[in-house]
C-alpha cells in the first residue's frame, strides 16, 4: 500500500541525490585511472626495494643496493614503456595484432630475452663511456653510477610522457659520461666512443629507413602492381620471408645469444643463410595453399604477411631483451659488485635476482604505460599496413647485419622508428613519381592546390621533428641530470 505521507516532491530529490552520486562516481572514476598506473608501478618497485633487502641483508652496504635496486626496478619500467614500442609498434598499426596480443608477445619474448641469453657480462663503466681509473674509489664509482642510472629513468620517463621513442642505452651513456664528467672532469670520458654513439644518430635511422624503403620498392614493383598479385605473391612472399628468417638468425646469433655461444660475424652469416635457404624452401608449398582462392587484391596480400609479421615482432623483442636490458641494469649491477667487493675496474657479470629486476620491471612498464607510445609508433607517424609494417621490421634486422659489417654503431630503436619514416616518405616519393608519369599521358591533367598538397603527405611532420630532437638531446640531457644528481649526492652524502 502507497505511503500517503510520500509526496512527488520526494522522488524528485532522490532523483537529484542520485544523479549527483553518479556524477561523483564518474569524476572519481576519471581522477583514479590515471593514477592507478602509477600506483602499480610504485609498489612493484618497492617490492623490489623490499627483495633487494632481503638477498643482501647483514651486508654493510644494504641500504645502498636497496636504492640502487628500486632506481633499477624505475629504469626497468621506463624501457617497457617505451623502448618496446619500436617493436611492436607496427605490428598493432598494420592491425595484424590487436594491443592485448602485442603486449602479451612482448611481454613473454622481452623476459625470455632478458633471462635467457641476455646480461653474460657488462663493463662496469657502460661499455667504456668512462675510464675506470678516474674514480677513486668504490665509493665514488658507486655514486656515479647511481646517479647514471637515476638519472637515465629520469629521461626515458619524460620522453615516454611527450610521445617520444628514445633508445635506452643512450640515456645509460649519457648518464655515465654526465656523472664521470662531474665526479673526474671531462677526460674521463673515452670521447671517440661518445662521437660514435652521436654519429649512430645519423646512421641509425637513416640506414633502416633506406633499407626499409627499398624493401617496400621491391614488394610494389614485383607483388602489387603486377597484373596477377597472387602469382607473383606466390613466387616472392616464400623469399622475402627466407630473408627475414636468415637476416633474424644471423642477428639473434650476433646480438641476442652471446650468453649461450660465441660467434663470429661470417660464422653468423653463414648460419643465417643456410637457415634462410631453408624457410624459403619450406614456404614454397605452404604459400602455395595459403594463396589457393585468394582475390586478385591487395586485401589478399594481407593475409600472406600476417604471420611472418608477427614472428618478425616475436624476434625483436626477444633480441632487444637480451641486449638493451642488460646495458640498462648493467650500472645497477656495477653498483652492488662494487658495494659487497669492492670491484669495479674490470668486467663483471649480472646477478640473476638483478636480470629478474629487469625483466618483470619491462613486463609491468610495458602493460601499464607501453600503448600510449605502441600507438604513437604504429598509427601516428604514416599508415602502416603488414606490407610496409613487415617491411620495417625486415629492415630492423638487415641494419643491424650491415652495420655490424661495416663497423658502424647503431640504435635498434632509431632503426625500428627511421624504418617507419623511410616507409612513410617512399611512399611520398612514389605517389608523386606516378603522378608526374600520368601528367606525362594526360597533360590536361589538373596541378594540385599547395593546400592540397599538404593534405597528401603520408608522414606527420611534427612527429618526425618531436623524435629527432629527442634522439639528438637524449646523450646531453642525461648527462646534464647525472652530474646534477652526482653532485647532489656528493653534497648529501659527504
Amino acid at each position: 500500500m502507497p505511503d500517503k505521507n510520500f509526496e512527488p516532491r520526494h522522488l524528485e530529490t532522490l532523483d537529484r541525490d542520485l544523479d549527483r552520486l553518479s556524477r561523483l562516481e564518474t569524476a572519481s572514476s576519471f581522477i583514479t585511472r590515471p593514477l592507478a598506473a602509477p600506483a602499480v608501478a610504485a609498489v612493484f618497485i618497492l617490492l623490489t626495494g623490499l627483495l633487494a633487502a632481503v638477498l643482501v641483508e647483514g651486508t654493510s652496504s644494504t641500504l645502498v643496493i636497496v636504492l640502487a635496486a628500486t632506481i633499477g626496478a624505475y629504469m626497468a619500467v621506463n624501457i617497457g614503456a617505451n623502448d618496446v614500442a619500436n617493436n611492436m609498434g607496427p605490428a598493432v598499426g598494420a592491425n595484424v595484432l590487436t594491443m592485448g596480443g602485442a603486449i602479451t608477445i612482448a611481454i613473454i619474448f622481452e623476459s625470455a630475452g632478458a633471462l635467457i641469453a641476455g646480461g653474460d657480462v657488462v663493463s662496469t663503466v657502460a661499455k667504456g663511456i668512462v675510464s675506470p681509473a678516474s674514480a677513486e674509489s668504490p665509493e665514488v664509482f658507486v655514486k656515479v653510477m647511481m646517479a647514471a642510472l637515476f638519472s637515465a629513468a629520469l629521461w626515458v620517463n619524460i620522453a615516454t610522457w611527450i610521445g617520444a621513442p628514445v633508445s635506452t642505452t643512450h640515456s645509460v651513456v649519457g648518464g655515465v659520461m654526465g656523472a664521470g664528467i662531474a665526479a673526474a672532469g671531462f677526460g674521463a670520458v673515452n670521447w671517440p666512443t661518445i662521437s660514435a654513439i652521436a654519429a649512430s644518430w645519423v646512421i641509425s635511422p637513416v640506414l633502416g629507413g633506406l633499407i626499409a624503403a627499398a624493401f617496400l620498392w621491391l614488394i610494389k614493383a614485383r607483388i602489387i602492381y603486377q597484373a596477377d598479385k597472387i602469382a607473383a605473391a606466390r613466387v616472392w612472399v616464400p623469399v622475402l620471408v627466407g630473408i627475414m628468417a636468415g637476416a633474424f638468425t644471423a642477428y639473434l646469433a650476433l646480438k641476442g645469444l652471446k650468453k649461450l655461444i660465441r660467434i663470429d660475424f661470417l660464422s653468423a652469416l653463414g648460419v643465417g643463410l643456410v637457415v634462410g635457404i631453408a624457410v624459403w624452401l619450406i614456404l614454397i608449398p605452404v604459400i602455395r595453399r595459403r594463396a589457393r582462392g585468394l582475390e586478385n587484391r591487395n586485401k589478399s596480400l594481407k593475409t600472406l604477411f600476417a604471420i611472418p609479421l608477427i614472428v618478425s615482432a616475436a624476434f625483436l623483442s626477444f633480441a632487444h631483451g637480451a641486449n638493451d636490458v642488460a646495458n640498462a641494469v648493467g650500472p645497477l649491477a656495477a653498483i652492488v659488485s662494487a658495494s659487497t667487493t669492492g670491484e669495479f675496474t674490470s668486467s663483471i657479470a649480472i646477478p640473476l635476482w638483478v636480470m629478474l629486476i629487469g625483466a618483470f620491471g619491462i613486463s609491468f612498464g610495458l602493460f601499464l604505460f607501453g600503448p600510449k607510445l605502441i600507438r604513437m609508433v604504429g598509427n601516428e607517424i604514416t599508415k602502416l599496413n603488414p606490407m610496409r609494417a613487415f617491411c620495417v621490421a625486415l629492415s630492423a634486422a638487415v641494419t643491424v647485419i650491415v652495420a655490424s659489417g661495416l663497423g658502424l654503431p647503431v640504435s635498434s630503436t632509431h632503426i625500428a622508428v627511421g624504418g617507419i619514416f623511410g616507409v612513410g616518405f617512399f611512399r611520398e616519393w612514389y605517389a608523386e613519381r606516378r603522378l608526374r608519369l600520368a601528367r606525362q599521358d594526360i597533360p590536361d591533367l589538373p596541378a594540385y592546390s599547395p593546400n592540397e598538397r599538404r593534405q597528401r603527405k603520408l608522414v606527420r611532420r611534427a612527429h618526425a621533428m618531436t623524435i629527432a630532437a629527442a634522439w639528438v638531446v637524449t646523450v646531453p640531457a642525461a648527462a646534464i641530470l647525472s652530474g646534477l644528481l652526482f653532485l647532489a649526492i656528493r653534497l648529501a652524502t659527504g
